[in-house]
């Protein structure tokens, strides 16, 4: 089987112009070809050799719409125009959870190393009296809301690949949080290789690509591939509350949120608040060419990010949040044709890797293109995506940092 696998696999690489990565395969013992083969049988090879041409090998240029407007958002408190509106949301949204048709989607596939921590970041210990850990916070929500509702809130949790173990012991360690274990579907987010600027797959290792994770896009592709899609309809779910694990103040489900979003019809909506300063570190809701989506802060023109309106307050005022609420049909419809519709972004970085004689290099400058999905690239792909405000105060103090702006210290 490994002989058949390892031609068939020399024959697909040689032809997209990677045969390099099996330089050593040859001489290496049985377990370690194994690990090889089946990193390498786990990417779409095809779309990689697009890929590489695409966006390793020429530098896109991400052409700024021609014209941005502010995007409205619903407000946080209706006015009187909307108060009956909202009360409806309320009675939607409480009703969905009634009937058991919304599931919790946590993306927790990163580490606490920028916080000092060995470990997954939600094991990080967040509360200040307690000391609870993330996924703790997250845990005792989900399970007021369904003492609440008379109803389990299912809860899909992406992990990654290097924290997918550790993530599962430390829920078994803590018996769930009081969850049965049922009703938590673990799955692992995907890995995409590391180029060299001119386009070859780089080796980490003889026997192991440089891999990374394909970026927060790709929980819509993992969701798809790891069964959890299939297990949603089983159940009989038709919308998906999204947030990150690095927000202990999110709240995991409002009825008020996924009411608008279910009685506006939309595929996709999404949580905005004020932003803290014109160039505060946010992604911006705004409406390009007709279109609502997220422009990165870092693409938004300064002169842009700056304007104010007749009253003194900035024009571009809606921060994201990495807040989302989901319909089924949508995440289905994204990955219909096996490939996730959503664009690359593409990012120089550094990445040890090991020469063609095995000997083990360390960059001390970017030599590799890393490539990414962002999650919200799939707004502009939603029909009807809304945005609706919430209070700072209330909902967003991430935890990102050893110290100083967004630090354990700003969040407790």
């Amino acid at each position: 089987d490994l002989v058949m696998a390892s031609t068939d696999l020399r024959e697909k690489l040689k032809s997209i112009g990677q045969g390099h990565v099996l330089r050593f395969f040859d001489a290496l013992e049985s377990a370690r070809r194994k690990s090889l083969l089946h990193q390498l049988q786990s990417l779409d090879l095809d779309s990689l050799a697009e890929l590489a041409d695409e966006y390793v090998k020429h530098k896109p240029t991400a052409a700024l719409p021609k014209e941005i407007q502010p995007a409205k958002a619903y407000p946080h408190v209706p006015d009187e125009s909307l108060r009956e509106f909202y009360q409806q949301a309320q009675t939607k949204g409480r009703e969905l959870l009634h009937e058991g048709k919304v599931a919790a989607f946590l993306v927790a596939g990163g580490q606490g190393t920028r916080l000092g921590y060995d470990g997954p970041k939600g094991e990080f210990p967040v509360t200040p009296i307690r000391n609870k850990p993330l996924f703790q916070v997250f845990a005792e929500q989900l399970r007021g809301h369904a003492r609440d509702f008379g109803r389990v809130i299912p809860w899909y949790i992406m992990t990654s690949d290097v924290n997918d173990a550790p993530t599962r012991a430390f829920f078994e360690r803590h018996h769930h949080f009081g969850y049965d274990s049922k009703d938590i579907f673990f799955f692992q987010q995907g890995m995409m290789p590391a180029f060299s600027l001119d386009g070859q797959l780089l080796l980490a290792d003889k026997d192991s690509l440089a891999l990374s994770p394909d970026g927060h896009g790709g929980s819509l592709r993992a969701l798809h591939r790891s069964g959890a899609l299939a297990d949603m309809r089983k159940r009989g779910i038709e919308h998906l509350s999204y947030f990150q694990v690095d927000n202990p103040l999110v709240h995991c489900i409002d009825p008020v949120f996924l009411g608008l979003h279910a009685l506006t019809g939309r595929e996709m909506s999404s949580k905005t608040i004020p932003k803290a300063g014109a160039l505060e570190k946010v992604g911006n809701f705004v409406i390009a060419d007709g279109v609502l989506q997220v422009i990165e802060y870092s693409d938004l023109p300064e002169s842009l990010a700056q304007q104010k309106n007749p009253d003194g307050s900035l024009k571009f005022n809606a921060g994201s949040i990495a807040i989302h609420a989901l319909s089924m049909p949508f995440i289905e419809r994204l990955n219909e044709s096996g490939q996730l519709k959503l664009p690359w972004h593409r990012a120089e970085k550094k990445v040890a890797y090991v020469d063609q004689h095995g000997k083990a290099i360390k960059p001390d400058k970017p030599n590799a293109v890393k490539l990414e999905q962002f999650v919200f690239d799939a707004i502009p792909l939603a029909r009807n995506a809304i945005v609706y405000t919430t209070d700072r105060a209330e909902e967003f103090s991430p935890v990102k940092n050893a110290e100083g702006a967004d630090s354990p210290e700003t969040c407790r």
